[in-house]
C-alpha cells in the first residue's frame, strides 16, 4: 500500500465531515439506478471499490443485497460506514486497501467504481487496477466506473486527476468486456459546483476474446 496516498486519504476523511467532501450524495441514485439494470439475485457479490465513506452500501442493503463488500485505502472512511450502518454493517464485508495494489481473493459479480480510478493518474496505477479487476470480476459479471469526464475538474481534493471517456475506460478493461451503457452526467457538489462526470457500464463476455476467435475459426 502507498503510504503516501493512504496518509493523503485518512487526512481526509479525518478532518473532513462527510458531507464536505465533493463527491457526496445523500443517495447514490445514478449508481443504483445502473446496479438495478444488472438484475442480479439478492445474494450475488458486489463490490464498492475506493468506497470511503460512501452511502451506497446502506442503499444496497435496504435493496435486500446480502454479500455487499466495501473497499477502501482509508480506515477512517470505512470505519464511519461501519458506525453509520449500526448492526447493518454485520452484513458488509469491510476490506482496507489500496486499490492499485490489492490481490483480490474472491470473485465478485459487480464492480462498482464511483470516482476511484479518475484519482490513479499513473499508467501504472492504472495497470494495477484492471489487473485487479480482471482477477476479481466474473465470466458473465458487470463492471460500473464512473469519474470525471473529459470537461470535468482537473484535480480533485488536491490531486490531479485523470479525465476519460467511454473509449479510455473500455480500452483499460480490454475486449473481454463489452460495453452495455455510457453517458454523462453533471454532479452537483455540497457546495453547489457542477462537475461532469461519465458513466460507463461494462458486462465481462462469458468467452474470452482469443477463445472465442479460435472458437470462430473452428468449422
Amino acid at each position: 500500500m502507498s503510504d503516501t496516498r493512504q496518509e493523503h486519504w485518512e487526512k481526509i476523511f479525518a478532518t473532513k465531515a462527510e458531507d464536505a467532501v465533493s463527491w457526496f450524495q445523500a443517495t447514490p441514485e445514478t449508481s443504483l439506478r445502473l446496479i438495478r439494470a444488472c438484475n442480479l439475485p439478492r445474494e450475488a457479490c458486489i463490490l464498492d471499490v475506493g468506497a470511503g465513506a460512501s452511502r451506497l452500501p446502506d442503499a444496497l442493503l435496504e435493496d435486500g443485497f446480502t454479500n455487499v463488500v466495501v473497499l477502501d485505502i482509508s480506515a477512517t472512511a470505512l470505519a464511519r460506514t461501519r458506525a453509520r450502518l449500526g448492526e447493518k454493517a454485520r452484513s458488509v464485508r469491510f476490506i482496507v486497501a489500496d486499490i492499485a495494489a490489492w490481490m483480490p481473493d474472491f470473485t465478485v459479480d459487480l464492480w462498482h467504481d464511483r470516482a476511484v480510478l479518475h484519482f490513479l493518474s499513473e499508467p501504472q496505477d492504472r495497470a494495477a487496477y484492471a489487473d485487479a479487476l480482471r482477477r476479481a470480476v466474473r465470466a458473465g459479471g458487470f463492471v460500473l466506473i464512473s469519474g470525471f469526464a473529459p470537461s470535468g475538474p482537473e484535480r480533485c481534493s488536491g490531486l490531479p486527476v485523470l479525465r476519460a471517456d467511454r473509449d479510455m475506460i473500455a480500452g483499460l478493461l480490454g475486449t473481454d468486456f463489452e460495453v452495455l451503457d455510457a453517458f454523462e452526467e453533471d454532479h452537483q457538489t455540497p457546495s453547489g459546483a457542477r462537475q461532469r462526470f461519465v458513466f460507463t457500464r461494462f458486462q465481462r463476455r462469458a468467452v474470452s476474446a482469443p477463445d472465442r476467435q479460435l472458437a470462430e475459426r473452428i468449422p
